[in-house]
């Protein structure tokens, strides 16, 4: 934990390059615009908000995560509540404040309860409402964990929700895991 605060001052649009105001566009102009009131990605300063900043640094690896970031939210075969749930789960198993704040709400307007979200909070996955739900859940809480995972596990997780779907659910756990090491690294959380 950090003693001393935020490490990383608040980038203004005023002193953004081209390619970091391009990034900062690409960000704010996207489909998280649409998010907004659920979850702020610009402050009221006009910064960018909890990982987003960071990825100012350096526009030519935070262009692709963000779009990685955008392709998980928007574009992906896993149902919201899934999505939701799985988000939840990396924001607890890595203890990331903003995460948590950010998908609380998304998640609720996804189909969670608050026994879902306290489940998840307690480290455990909520049933699923199908069983394909119950396999994507099951998966995400195994891949949280970090423990391996067996091909009999494998085959049936495989053969309920898809291995389309599995690979979604990877790279989302991989992506939330990012935005919280960020968020860790410069104390944003």
């Amino acid at each position: 934990m950090s003693s001393g605060g935020r490490r990383l001052a608040d980038l203004q649009q005023g002193d953004l390059d081209q390619n970091q105001m391009r990034l900062y566009e690409l960000i704010t102009g996207g489909p998280r615009a649409g998010d907004q009131s659920a979850s702020p990605i610009v402050d009221e300063n006009g910064s960018l908000a909890g990982p987003f900043g960071p990825m100012l640094l350096s526009p030519a690896v935070g262009a692709p995560l963000q779009e990685l970031g955008a392709a998980i939210r928007y574009r992906s075969i896993l149902p919201p509540r899934v999505r939701e749930a799985a988000i939840l789960l990396v924001a607890a198993s890595e203890g990331s404040a903003f995460e948590w704040s950010a998908h609380h709400r998304l998640a609720t307007a996804a189909g969670l309860t608050e026994t879902d979200v306290a489940l998840i909070q307690a480290g455990r996955a909520p049933a699923g409402v199908t069983p394909e739900e119950d396999a994507l859940l099951a998966a995400a809480l195994l891949l949280v964990q970090g423990g391996a995972i067996d091909d009999a596990p494998y085959a049936r997780l495989a053969a309920s929700a898809g291995e389309k779907a599995l690979f979604e659910l990877c790279t989302l756990v991989g992506y939330y895991r990012t935005l919280a090491l960020v968020m860790r690294l410069f104390a944003i959380d």
